[in-house]
C-alpha cells in the first residue's frame, strides 16, 4: 500500500466488479476490505431494496453518506467498494480523492446489463434507479455519473474480459506510482 494514501476506493457503475475486485485487491495488499453496501445493509438491518422500498432513495443516500463518513474517519488501511451512486456526494468525494487512491472500474454497457441480469442478488442489491428497462437506465445514469467518476478518480480500469485476480494485479501495479 502506498505511504501517503491508506485507502483505495473502487467506484463505478453497478456490475463493474467493485466488490469482487475489492476483495481480491485487499487480500493481495494484506489490508481490510469494506463494502459500503454491506455496511449500509448491516446498519439498517435491511437490504438496499427494502430500504429504498420503505424509505426511498433519498434516505438510502443519507445512509450511504454516513457510511462513507464513517470509513473516511477510520484510519485503518483498506480497500473500499462503493455503491455506484457514491459520486452523488461530491463534497465527500473531494475529500476521498485528496486522501485516498480512487479507481474507476468500467465495463461496456452490454456487459453490465448481462452481469446485472445474471446476478441472483440483483433484485435485493440493485433496485431500479429510474423504473426504465435496464439498458435505458444504464445509459441514462451513466450519462449523469460518468463526468463525476472521471472527476474523482485517479485511474480508470476496464473490467471487460478480466477476472478479479488479474484486475487486482493491474490495480496494485498502477497504485505503485500514485502520489
Amino acid at each position: 500500500m502506498t505511504k501517503k494514501r491508506g485507502k483505495i476506493f473502487l467506484i463505478g457503475y453497478r456490475a463493474t466488479g467493485k466488490s469482487s475486485v475489492g476483495r481480491e485487491l485487499a487480500r493481495r495488499l494484506g489490508c481490510a476490505f469494506i463494502d459500503l453496501d454491506d455496511q449500509i445493509e448491516a446498519s439498517a438491518g435491511a437490504t438496499i431494496s427494502q430500504i429504498v422500498e420503505r424509505h426511498g432513495w433519498a434516505e438510502f443516500r443519507k445512509m450511504e453518506r454516513q457510511a462513507l463518513e464513517d470509513v473516511l474517519g477510520n484510519p485503518k488501511k483498506s480497500v473500499v467498494a462503493c455503491g455506484g451512486g457514491i459520486v452523488l456526494h461530491p463534497d465527500l468525494m473531494e475529500q476521498v480523492a485528496k486522501t485516498s487512491i480512487v479507481i474507476w472500474l468500467t465495463a461496456p454497457l452490454e456487459i453490465m446489463k448481462k452481469r446485472i441480469a445474471s446476478d441472483s442478488r440483483s433484485a435485493t442489491r440493485r433496485p431500479s434507479l429510474s423504473g426504465d428497462n435496464i439498458e435505458e437506465e444504464i445509459s441514462k445514469v451513466l450519462k449523469e455519473r460518468e463526468p463525476l467518476y472521471k472527476k474523482f478518480s485517479h485511474f480508470e480500469i476496464d473490467t471487460f474480459e478480466k477476472g478479479p485476480f488479474q484486475l487486482a494485479l493491474e490495480i496494485s501495479e498502477a497504485i505503485k506510482y500514485a502520489r
